[in-house]
């Protein structure tokens, strides 16, 4: 089904008609304490590795770098611009082990974050004239911190000014009904909210339910065999596409490390997913039902501008 909507990428608003396949969840630059040595900061490697995607089959992604991770908006237009991949920009925050200590936005109010968002959608991020295009927060292992729910409630402010949808970086898949249920007090519906790395919790009546209610379900595991194999990913698509829940799920590579990187001489980089995954979702599913989650879910997700 044809979706009509707007897109808000780094290189501006887009119809959603024009993205062709996503992977929702990438990091073209990131830099984290919580992550030494495997920086992802320079523009060639990054550069590369985009076109590493767009080979293998991919016309779009969402980089989901949040504030404070290294992000580098104009180097992400420039690669955009380059490569012709459409690239959706993150803004929010990630959970605070990926900051220091004296991180400068742990200092702002709820209200204040919130602005905060709201500018980096409507104006540019940091200094950039490049937009923002979905908003971010990071929860732990079955816990929401005080910090996280100040972030939620930032993102739920800015979701209602700018219509923004909104990704939640789960651990290993839990806590999803939670903080669905957090967001839903706040005014945020469930079809603004994908939640990620739910495919570490490979349950596929969970994952169903979830669908449900509206939400969508990233899966973003793929190529972590010392969690899960591909195959166990992809059952667990397949049977929730079986349950009735195939129009909420998402997919992506979450590469996200240096030493995942090829271009900075690791595996299995970008073009894992479309190489090695996209073939064994064709075989399981069929072209359609792969339409609808690469193209179709994803375009829906996004057109919210």
């Amino acid at each position: 089904m044809l979706v009509v909507g707007v897109i808000r990428t780094v290189l501006g608003d887009a119809p959603s008609e024009t993205l062709g396949r996503v992977n929702y969840h990438e990091h073209v630059f990131q830099v984290s304490p919580l992550l030494p040595g495997d920086e992802l900061d320079e523009f060639e490697p990054s550069l590369k590795e985009v076109v590493r995607l767009r080979e293998s089959g991919f016309q779009a992604m969402i980089d989901a770098t949040p504030i404070g991770l290294g992000r580098q908006p104009d180097a992400l237009k420039k690669i955009s611009a380059t490569t012709g991949v459409s690239i959706v920009a993150t803004t929010g925050l990630h959970r605070e082990a990926h900051y220091v200590p004296d991180f400068f936005a742990f200092k702002l109010s709820e209200n204040e974050l919130g602005d905060l968002f709201v500018k980096e959608i409507r104006e540019g991020m940091g200094e950039s004239s490049v937009k923002a295009g979905i908003l971010k927060c990071g929860v732990d292992y079955w816990s929401i911190s005080t910090h996280q729910k100040k972030v939620l409630g930032a993102l739920a402010k800015a979701h209602h000014e700018t219509n923004s949808p909104i990704m939640i970086h789960t651990e290993h898949g839990s806590a999803a009904f939670e903080v669905v249920d957090f967001l839903s007090r706040l005014g945020v519906s469930h079809e603004a909210i994908v939640l990620a790395h739910m495919d570490r919790n490979p349950d596929p009546f969970l994952h169903r339910d979830l669908a449900e209610l509206g939400v969508y379900v990233g899966y973003d595991g793929f190529g972590r065999p010392k969690i899960f194999p591909d195959s166990v990913l992809i059952a667990c698509l397949s049977k929730v596409v079986n349950l009735g829940g195939g129009s909420r799920i998402l997919i992506g590579g979450d590469v996200a490390r240096r030493s995942r990187y090829v271009e900075y001489g690791g595996m299995p980089g970008l073009e894992y997913l479309g190489k090695r995954v996209v073939p064994r979702l064709q075989e399981e599913l069929g072209s359609e039902a792969v339409a609808m989650v690469l193209e179709g879910n994803a375009a829906r997700f996004l057109s919210r501008f």
